[in-house]
């Protein structure tokens, strides 16, 4: 991640939801499909991850790989200034957090969980969803673009079937923000 005070870039929030925009169960995603995961690791590499703790915690093989990885955590046990667990941001608010990566160069890219989702949205500018043709038993949710006036849809691929599962890439754009 390299400094530069002049960048101007879009926040990004992007999950994957069902019919309802829920998102995950004790912890865990909904499902797990491969052209989803595809299309998360093509769209944030190289950027900047923005996570809460109990996500970072949940990642199979520790921080994502060619990214830089950011965690917001209310916990004050993991202190700002110091490292942890390699090379990770940390900030225990939304606007700390933005502080933090003011001037950085590279894509920002909110991760989850639902708090962190829900916490960033008054920032976000573009929302990427891959839209589940299903419903789950889940805990945790997104949340419903389609009823939130700040958003609309701005582009919506085919639908796409993988592993049982028939979903589809939406993107929300913030109005104004087109």
């Amino acid at each position: 991640m390299k400094k530069n005070d002049s960048v101007v870039r879009e926040i990004t929030a992007i999950v994957a939801v069902d019919r309802k925009w829920a998102i995950g169960k004790d912890g865990r995603l909904l499902a797990r499909i491969p052209g989803d995961l595809k299309y998360f690791k093509e769209k944030t590499f190289g950027g900047v991850c923005v996570m809460g703790r109990k996500t970072f915690e949940s990642l199979p093989s520790g921080p994502l790989p060619g990214r830089t990885n950011c965690v917001l955590t209310r916990d004050m046990n993991f202190a700002e200034d110091e490292v942890w667990r390699g090379d990770i941001i940390i900030a225990h608010s939304a606007s700390g957090m933005l502080s933090k990566l003011n001037g950085f160069s590279g894509n920002i890219f909110i991760i989850g969980g639902g708090i962190v989702y829900r916490e960033f949205l008054p920032y976000t500018d573009v929302c990427l969803v891959t839209k589940i043709d299903a419903e789950f038993e889940a805990d945790t949710f997104f949340p419903n673009l389609d009823l939130n006036p700040d958003f609309r849809l701005a582009a919506e691929s085919g639908k796409q079937e993988e592993n049982g599962y028939r979903y589809r890439f939406l993107e929300y754009r913030r109005k104004g923000k087109e």
